[in-house]
């Protein structure tokens, strides 16, 4: 190998090991449902430690994995997004302060305007670890009385089923949108306001 292609070699080998979409082995997952994934996408993208929101269903069968489908209400699906983040940099812990602070776990089956099973608040968990965070992190919330009741399905993770391209960083790419403009923009402000060490 010459000193002009060991050079561009060492550069992409190093690239690799910074990107941020680099997909680590000790990169770990989390699932949150929340209302229309729009949102909870626009929420957990900028949140420092998180490498990667997806957009997706979950809770249903493979067949109705779809936005028409899962818009009628009638599949068991939820809106969801998957979330990888670099545990070293932020802990499931803030995942979980982020997500019950960025929409009502009091409603069933609604976030504002967006009603329907589809925009239930749910959380899937991958193992008894996370599972037992997240009654932890909700029993506080109730001791603490920051809510007085919490209607957040805890169910265990079987299969996400990513959604259609259009949905991707929605907010981003559809920021002059109205609900856009007048749902997502005020929620996003709001959180990054309150907790803004996190962004």
């Amino acid at each position: 190998m010459n000193y002009i292609s060991s050079i561009a070699f060492k550069i992409m080998i190093m690239s690799t090991l910074i990107s941020p979409n680099t997909k680590h082995d000790d990169y770990k997952i989390a699932y949150f449902g929340g209302g229309c994934f729009w949102c909870v996408e626009a929420v957990f993208e900028d949140l420092n430690g998180v490498i990667e929101v997806t957009s997706g269903y979950a809770g249903g069968e493979e067949l109705t994995a779809n936005y028409i489908n899962v818009s009628s209400g009638k599949t068991n699906h939820a809106e969801i997004c998957k979330i990888t983040y670099n545990p070293e940099l932020i802990s499931y812990e803030v995942l979980l302060k982020v997500f019950f602070s960025s929409h009502d776990p009091t409603t069933i089956n609604q976030q504002g305007n967006d009603i329907g099973p589809q925009y239930r608040s749910i959380i899937f968990w991958e193992s008894d670890l996370e599972k037992q965070l997240i009654i932890n992190y909700i029993n506080d919330l109730l001791v603490n009385q920051v809510y007085s009741n919490i209607k957040t399905q805890i169910i265990p993770f079987t299969k996400f089923y990513e959604a259609e391209k259009y949905h991707q960083n929605y907010f981003k790419l559809n920021n002059t949108q109205p609900y856009c403009k007048y749902v997502i923009n005020p929620k996003l402000k709001k959180i990054r306001n309150e907790l803004k060490e996190f962004y």
